[in-house]
């Protein structure tokens, strides 16, 4: 489609499908996904993205926004609309006397950790440093840490959003504060949000370590690892019990190389001897591979980052107990995943500072004490079909101990009713009317879309 006057109007780049560099600019993390957008509006200020705005309403196009481009359900990218891809504003401003960070909407989280280092301070956010800060945190923030710090949007401080109509509005507590509530969680339907600010926390040093066993360790291990937990478990421990494939590492045995493996990951917010500590019941277990290491906090966050170029299928279900039969029926499971490949079949414990903000925003699985959370990465499309059945399986045997919500950012649209749940129905209906005052015409609604409140 030709720029027509938005060119004029433009400071950042416009690509489309007969420009070089199309193919590179529209390729998103999930390589299932195949979208040829009519234009790609790369901006480079809040102006660009309101003129992009303004010229996909004049021409009847749909809107995408993106950020990091990590959406399993492709929400960056649209098949023959407009993409307002946001990479460009990626600046990160650390005031550490304030202990404040001014984060660009098109900010991926190694931007933000690796500013934020020299100084000992982050914000805790993603489990991926390729992750868009924006999508990420406004989507709720799952993270390492949030054990310890809580979610992502936890430490919001603002929101600058250009809205559909190309005004700018800040969200706070004390500014629109009802739109601050919903940007807790309600995502991107409310605006293009073009500048967040975090509050910063002082961590400049954390353990990670990964500990490996045989998959038919793993119900031993996932039953020590929901013992730990359920124990009282220090809230500097975060991490997950997974099964994966055995990566080509130095410290994996040879015999585990490339094969199914079960273990622990764990995050540590401190030094290498008190996390020892803290894993010893893991220890005690005799993995055999072990690495375990302390490093700076931005090294940590980028350790096990997912390859980009992989097919996607992830899910989710929050559950309220996690008893030997489910524990039986997760590790039954794992064998159904696509082996060799970057799969990850994850065990999320949770509580602590997390819940501890249960009621305050739109994220009602918080108080959740577990997540199983299966994560799909492999090459084939032969393999399309026992990767998605493996997902869904795992779905499906949780559902006994599972509760009604989820966390919207780890699935990909699965239905009106699994939407709800993401926010549960009160909160939905609260964040259709914001919805209705700033996108009453729903132009952003391609992801986990929240209809605007229709008069009565």
């Amino acid at each position: 489609m030709e720029a027509g006057g938005l060119r004029d109007r433009f400071d950042g780049e416009l690509i489309g499908p007969d420009d070089a560099g199309y193919d590179e600019a529209r390729s998103i993390f999930n390589s299932m996904i195949d979208r040829r957008p009519a234009l790609i509006a790369q901006c480079e200020s809040d102006a660009d993205v309101a003129a992009a705005i303004a010229h996909a309403r004049e021409q009847g196009l749909e809107v995408a926004i993106r950020s990091g481009g990590h959406s399993v359900a492709g929400a960056g990218s649209v098949e023959d609309g407009l993409v307002i891809d946001m990479r460009r504003m990626n600046a990160v401003e650390i005031d550490p006397d304030a202990r404040i960070a001014r984060v660009g909407g098109g900010a991926r989280w190694g931007d933000f950790d690796r500013a934020g280092q020299p100084h000992g301070l982050m914000t805790t956010g993603g489990r991926v440093s390729t992750t868009g800060v924006a999508g990420l945190t406004l989507g709720g923030g799952s993270t390492w840490f949030e054990r310890k710090f809580g979610a992502a949007c936890d430490h919001l401080e603002s929101v600058t959003l250009v809205t559909a109509d190309g005004g700018r509005v800040t969200a706070s507590e004390s500014e629109n504060p009802e739109l601050f509530w919903a940007l807790h969680g309600g995502g991107g339907n409310f605006g293009v949000a073009t500048e967040l600010v975090f509050r910063l926390s002082e961590l400049p040093t954390v353990t990670l370590a990964l500990l490996l066993w045989p998959a038919d360790a793993g119900p031993e291990v996932m039953r020590r690892y929901r013992e730990l937990f359920e124990a009282g478990a220090p809230e500097e421990l975060g991490g997950a019990g997974a099964y994966i494939t055995g990566p080509p590492e130095e410290f994996v045995p040879e015999h585990l190389q490339g094969q199914l493996v079960a273990g622990a990951v764990a995050f540590y917010a401190g030094g290498e001897a008190e996390a020892r500590e803290a894993l010893a019941p893991f220890l005690e277990l005799a993995p055999e591979a072990e690495m375990i290491a302390e490093m700076p906090y931005s090294e940590a966050q980028s350790a096990i980052d997912d390859p980009p170029g992989y097919r996607n299928y992830w899910s989710a279900e929050y559950l309220d107990r996690l008893p030997d039969e489910a524990i039986d029926a997760f590790c039954r499971r794992a064998h159904d995943m696509v082996v060799p490949s970057p799969s990850q079949h994850i065990l999320f414990p949770l509580g602590a500072a997390l819940a501890r903000n249960a009621g305050e925003w739109p994220m009602p699985y918080r108080h959740a004490p577990w997540a199983v959370h299966p994560l799909g990465l492999w090459e084939d499309p032969g393999d399309d079909e026992q990767a998605k059945g493996w997902a869904r399986g795992i779905v499906e045997d949780m559902r006994p101990y599972a509760i009604e919500n989820v966390y919207l950012n780890f699935i990909p649209n699965e239905g009106e009713d699994r939407l709800i749940a993401g926010y549960g129905r009160e909160n939905y209906e609260r964040l259709a009317a914001v919805k209705a005052e700033y996108d009453p015409d729903n132009v952003f609604h391609l992801h986990h879309n929240i209809k605007p409140l229709q008069p009565a």
